[in-house]
């Protein structure tokens, strides 16, 4: 394990335009460096590199980081691969400490499956490439397939052979444990080969490393499946891996596309003709795992099906998923009698590529035509082709999207748009309800672990209350965001304030830093924070400065929790720079505030008297709630007491807001 103490070495010698200057070309632009962003595909460049706070920024799709964060994304390395480049780069000597015994033989054992699963690639690689059967059987399917060998190798196709034992017995010889073996599915529990007698497909994981494989058998008349996949194992869970993704991930970002097949060679067959952004669900139904995978990369999914009506219905029911997740879905159906890998191979590439953007169309309205056209005329099964609809729409959390559709199924199917926004409005309401206890359950149990633990809710938005006659509803998040909009803008501007100017000096005189002022003034308000994010910052400060740790800007841009970095960046982060020309050349000057980057001071003042006039209001309207409910129960002393805690809570209000300028009312 690498020591912190290198750790903290590595990211304080790194200069981050050093290691993307290696993949990306730059521009000098002021005091900023530009090129175009190697994560999406674009033509003006918008991707922002900062030599002076040794960030990058794309103002295009949002990628953002530190030179680590690069390397990980770009180059798909692990935490500690990036830092070993770096150290490598900077000829910087890494030290490492030794792990407990317990932690070093379990990841000795998890390296071990790895290195045996790549074995076992190497195996199949070899017997397709350098023994007779393997020849005339496996690479003469592959090259019938119209794969090239560069392809094949890339892609770590293979061959098993027909002999019951030969991976197995191969392995012993080379001294590979034969339980671990067992483990990651290659050997059967009596000692035999999982994989006979197949051609065989490599399956990776995300960073390109070798966890399971799939298995195709060109026998005929026999009574075998005609695929199967390693088994479920520690490495491999099928329901989390798309097949290709290692390869297309790049491409997926520079597209901003996903396109999303069948079969392993589906996927192979459009790679080669330069359609690189393509994996494979493997034949089975998308999973939530797999499509928060692409999600990851892009919002935007093209699914292939082929002209069998029976199996896109069958798929078609998965897809309500891909919808909750907020992904836009678009679907394009093949020829009759074609499958992705034959119509490319009958008409070309440069007319498949026009067919799949000719002929996408957006899921819903897909659906819609489709069930519509098996309905016929027929008024009983043309309303279940509505619910079935309505039932998909409701899924889609984004309210825009919701109208938009809604407007055009009504057109479609011939019914007022009303009636589908009520049919909607109801699904959505018994989904809200479901979560709103599950996440009632959760917090309930997280906060019985830790009372300060936040809890952000992980599900996706749905809609709650009609906001007029014919309207689609808003979401939570959209509710929440119109009610507490200016709470979260002084959360946000408090944390952001925390995250770039905590070690600034406050008070010369009193050698008082920032952090040291807001925390100190936040610390009884701080549980009146809404947004979970800005509260973990706020906790975190606390505890740092409590233990007498440094709060200095490059801790949060290296910290590990991804959202904080995110934040740190997206706040140190501007695609608009103010010009030296106006003072060198022009002579012109800020005269009312300082430079922004300068003027911590005012902005953390201001900052925290409008925070706690926003919550002082709040706890005036709460308070005002509480003598109503007393009086209307005849419990006038108690109300008393609550009108006199009014008084003096009113007063402290006040006083603030004349000091801020203003307007009591």
């Amino acid at each position: 394990m690498i020591t912190q103490k290198s750790v903290q070495e590595i990211l304080e010698t790194v200069k981050v335009e050093d290691i993307i200057q290696d993949f990306v070309t730059l521009k000098r632009r002021g005091v900023n460096m530009i090129g175009l962003c190697p994560f999406h595909n674009e033509k003006t460049p918008s991707f922002t590199v900062s030599p002076a706070k040794n960030i990058y920024k794309c103002f295009g799709c949002g990628a953002a980081g530190n030179a680590v964060k690069f390397l990980m994304e770009h180059e798909n390395l692990s935490f500690p691969e990036a830092l070993r480049y770096i150290a490598n780069k900077y000829n910087i000597k890494i030290e490492e400490k030794e792990v407990s015994p317990e932690v070093l033989a379990e990841r000795q054992r998890m390296d071990s499956l790895f290195i045996i699963t790549q074995f076992a690639r190497d195996f199949f690689s070899e017997q397709l490439f350098e023994t007779d059967r393997g020849k005339s059987v496996g690479l003469s399917y592959f090259k019938q397939r119209g794969f090239r060998e560069d392809i094949i190798r890339k892609f770590g196709l293979g061959y098993a052979p027909a002999k019951g034992d030969a991976l197995t017995v191969t392995a012993k010889q080379n001294s590979y444990n034969i339980d671990l073996l067992k483990e990651v599915g290659l050997t059967s529990q009596y000692n035999r080969d999982f994989f006979r007698d197949r051609v065989m497909f490599t399956i990776h994981n995300l960073s390109g490393k070798v966890i399971g494989f799939g298995g195709r058998i060109l026998q005929k008349d026999v009574k075998a499946p005609k695929y199967i996949n390693s088994p479920e194992t520690e490495i491999y869970n099928k329901s989390k891996v798309l097949y290709g993704a290692y390869f297309a991930k790049t491409a997926i970002r520079k597209q901003d596309e996903c396109i999303m097949v069948e079969g392993y060679t589906d996927v192979i067959s459009l790679h080669q003709d330069g359609i690189e952004n393509v994996v494979a669900s493997s034949g089975t139904s998308l999973t939530v795992e797999q499509i928060l995978l692409v999600k990851r990369y892009t919002p935007n999914i093209k699914i292939l099906y082929d002209g069998d009506k029976a199996g896109i219905k069958a798929a078609l029911r998965g897809l309500d998923l891909v919808l909750a997740q907020d992904m836009n879905v678009k679907v394009v159906l093949l020829p009759d009698g074609e499958d992705p890998d034959s119509y490319l191979q009958s008409v070309g590439s440069a007319a498949f590529k026009e067919y799949l953007e000719n002929e996408a169309k957006d899921f819903i309205l897909f659906k819609t035509d489709l069930l519509l056209d098996d309905a016929g005329n027929d008024p009983i099964k043309r309303s279940e082709v509505i619910k079935d609809v309505v039932k998909s729409i409701a899924k889609v959390p984004d309210p825009i999207k919701r109208s938009l559709y809604v407007r055009e199924c009504a057109k479609i199917v011939g019914v007022e748009e009303q009636l589908l926004v009520n049919e909607s409005n109801k699904l959505v309401g018994k989904e809200l309800k479901k979560r709103t206890e599950q996440q009632a359950k959760r917090k309930a149990s997280r906060q019985q672990s830790d009372p300060n633990f936040p809890n952000p809710s992980d599900e996706p938005f749905f809609p709650t209350e009609e906001v007029g006659p014919g309207a689609m509803p808003v979401s939570p998040l959209e509710q929440k965001t119109k009610t507490l909009s200016g709470d979260e803008f002084q959360e946000r501007d408090l944390a952001r304030i925390l995250v770039l100017f905590a070690e600034e000096i406050f008070d010369k005189e009193d050698q008082i830093t920032v952090s040291q002022y807001l925390l100190g003034n936040l610390e009884d308000i701080i549980d009146d924070f809404d947004n979970a994010l800005y509260k973990k910052i706020v906790h975190l400060c606390m505890e740092r400065m409590a233990n007498g740790e440094s709060l200095e800007r490059s801790f949060f841009v290296n910290h590990s929790d991804q959202d904080i970095q995110k934040f740190t960046i997206d706040m140190m982060s501007s695609p608009y720079e103010y010009s030296e020309n106006w003072e060198k050349k022009w002579e012109l000057f800020l005269h009312s505030q300082k430079m922004p980057d300068k003027n911590f001071i005012q902005d953390s003042l201001s900052s925290l008297k409008r925070f706690r006039l926003r919550k002082l209001k709040k706890m005036l309207e709460r308070n005002q709630l509480k003598i109503k409910e007393l009086s209307e129960g005849n419990d006038f002393e108690q109300a008393m007491i609550y009108m006199k805690l009014h008084q003096k809570i009113k007063s402290i209000h006040d006083d603030l807001a004349k000091e801020m300028g203003s307007v009591v009312l």
